[in-house]
């Protein structure tokens, strides 16, 4: 009963971690390792702190105000500072839907032809999990969703951390990447880019701005902040360990061969020598389970928001709902469709994802210092000061987000 009670008490962080870690932040963390091997392991640990932060600070606002978030900044802010989210966070997930399913139906479609000849084609797996994601979305429970979450989530987890008994970098390696130092760039991806994308997919603004409503459905109150801290804790941990393994495994066969990343697919080819077919077997389920647990809150992210915004109760069976995630699940047929470059469409997706995320500290530390609100309970110096060096973080990660995407649509032309 006490493990179930625990394992219940994490389900908002199972959810937060799925949603994070999905095959954007797998391309994020699998180009890093590949370009400069375990050299941006600190960008991983400094995303995961901050995020940690970040995620505490909301959900602690929630259990204090009773508020959620876009609701709490239309009443306290202006109603624009809600919709600035909704419109941005909807065109950052739709471009994740966009290079999720590419790469995800990409690498079914490769392991398939270790099975069938010629291999079955990606249009087909992708026609698939759009229709497993859409069908479970129908159902509309919220408590449906964090529970196939946090089982498929726990699966991705197991495979990528087993994963590194296959293939595993020097510990040396690692333990120099958590120094932090930015890597010459290569004459390809812009280190500046990769790092945005890595900080992008990692402290992402979605899940804070989820956060309250998670805190809210799990029924927490002020009395349960420390439940409410290590869930946010737990969430923090899972994303270094599972990025970290991730990025160790391109940085054990694709840097020590001195090969770069095109297609998330060829990680299956190049890792059979180092890991053998089960090593590889593994590292494929990580990847669809990881494809299809960020999927599921990607689609349903605008009938969130939208619930929030306008403090409604979060169903989510309203027709203009349905129709959203229809349109935004169809996305995903684009790159089976066309042939475009997966990986170009996650980077620049995820580096995006970064320009959002000063907004996203400064409404924080605007209304976390406001008595009327907060109470006894407002943000006191250390967290405001906190707060601020992550805002000059969050700028400075904007401002390698916007000259790694000029300088990549410039080697582009």
């Amino acid at each position: 009963m006490a493990i179930g009670k625990l394992l219940r008490s994490l389900l908002p962080g199972f959810f937060l971690f799925g949603f994070c870690i999905g095959t954007g932040s797998v391309t994020a963390m699998a180009t890093a390792g590949a370009d400069h091997g375990m050299a941006l392991l600190w960008t991983v640990a400094l995303s995961c702190v901050i995020t940690f932060f970040l995620i505490d600070l909301y959900g602690r606002f929630t259990l204090v105000t009773g508020e959620t978030s876009l609701a709490a900044f239309r009443r306290h802010l202006h109603p624009l500072a809600g919709w600035f989210f909704i419109v941005t966070l909807t065109a950052h997930v739709s471009g994740s839907v966009i290079g999720v399913m590419g790469i995800l139906a990409d690498v079914c479609s490769v392991w398939s032809a270790r099975f069938l000849e010629g291999g079955i084609r990606p249009i087909w797996f992708a026609l698939f999990f759009v229709t497993l994601v859409y069908l479970l979305f129908l159902d509309g429970r919220t408590k449906v969703f964090e529970r196939v979450l946090a089982a498929i989530v726990a699966v991705m987890s197991i495979c990528f951390l087993l994963n590194l008994f296959f293939v595993a970098p020097p510990a040396a390696d690692a333990l120099r990447g958590l120094v932090p130092a930015v890597p010459a760039d290569t004459g390809g991806r812009s280190p500046f880019l990769v790092i945005a994308s890595m900080v992008g997919t990692t402290v992402f603004s979605g899940l804070f701005i989820m956060r309250g409503t998670l805190v809210r459905d799990a029924g927490w109150t002020l009395a349960d902040l420390p439940v409410q801290r290590r869930d946010a804790a737990f969430s923090g941990l899972m994303m270094f360990l599972v990025s970290g393994a991730i990025m160790a495994a391109a940085a054990a066969t694709l840097h020590a061969t001195g090969q770069t990343l095109n297609t998330v697919s060829e990680m299956i080819v190049l890792l059979e020598p180092f890991a053998g077919s089960i090593g590889v077997g593994v590292f494929t389920m990580g990847i669809i389970a990881a494809g299809v647990s960020s999927q599921f809150p990607n689609v349903a992210l605008l009938p969130w928001m939208l619930n929030d915004y306008y403090e409604r109760p979060n169903h989510m069976r309203r027709a203009d709902y349905r129709i959203f995630v229809l349109v935004i699940s169809l996305l995903g047929l684009i790159v089976p469709l066309t042939g475009a470059r997966p990986i170009a469409v996650m980077i620049v997706s995820q580096a995006f994802g970064a320009l959002v995320l000063p907004m996203t500290v400064l409404c924080l530390i605007v209304l976390g210092n406001r008595k009327s609100l907060m109470r006894e309970h407002r943000f006191g110096p250390v967290t405001n000061a906190l707060l601020l060096v992550t805002f000059a973080f969050a700028v400075t990660m904007s401002w390698m987000s916007y000259s790694g995407l000029i300088a990549t649509v410039r080697s582009w032309m």
